[in-house]
């Protein structure tokens, strides 16, 4: 029942936006963007999770100053768009390895194709990572944060904290037939 999942960078830029249900207007990113500002100008406390604005209601999660939206006309739990954005993210942080607008914008079709996959007409469909595996065919591109981070396996018995920051790799060779 969602109509756009969209991700916004902290400056208002669109990186991600998919159209379920082609019942929302197309300025929505902006009218949302531009009722977070208003709220954050006004108060000085950050606006709440849910916002009704135009009779469009918005969910949102920040990550890593990142803006992850779902908009619709329906009127839907707050912790039902709260709790499937969160898993979005986490998706896309298994797939692009760490959540971040350069690795979105390096992984696009990829982030694309995990929406399709997980969102049918606005309804949820798998969210596990380990079940998707068998139904995305792109790989993802990796973003080096660090130049120490490429070296990680030369001689050390351990690995390094930013090795949680790969993405999964997704090999024909892994898979169970």
């Amino acid at each position: 029942m969602l109509s756009k999942l969209f991700v916004l960078s902290p400056r208002g830029d669109t990186i991600v936006l998919r159209d379920y249900r082609h019942d929302l207007p197309a300025g929505v990113a902006e009218l949302f963007y531009k009722e977070v500002k208003r709220w954050q100008d006004t108060r000085d406390t950050p606006p709440p999770p849910a916002i009704n604005c135009e009779g469009i209601q918005f969910v949102y999660i920040r990550r890593n100053s990142l803006y992850i939206v779902c908009a619709t006309k329906f009127n839907i739990s707050p912790s039902y768009g709260i709790e499937l954005l969160t898993r979005v993210s986490n998706l896309f942080k298994d797939y692009c390895g760490i959540l971040n607008e350069e690795s979105i914008r390096l992984n696009f079709v990829l982030i694309y194709e995990l929406l399709d996959e997980v969102l049918d007409f606005g309804y949820p469909q798998v969210m596990s990572t380990e079940v998707l595996k068998s139904y995305v065919h792109n790989s993802p591109v990796e973003t080096v944060s660090s130049p120490t981070e490429s070296t990680f396996l030369g001689g050390r018995r351990t690995l390094p904290s930013t090795a949680a920051n790969k993405p999964i790799a997704v090999s024909l060779d892994n898979m169970v037939i």
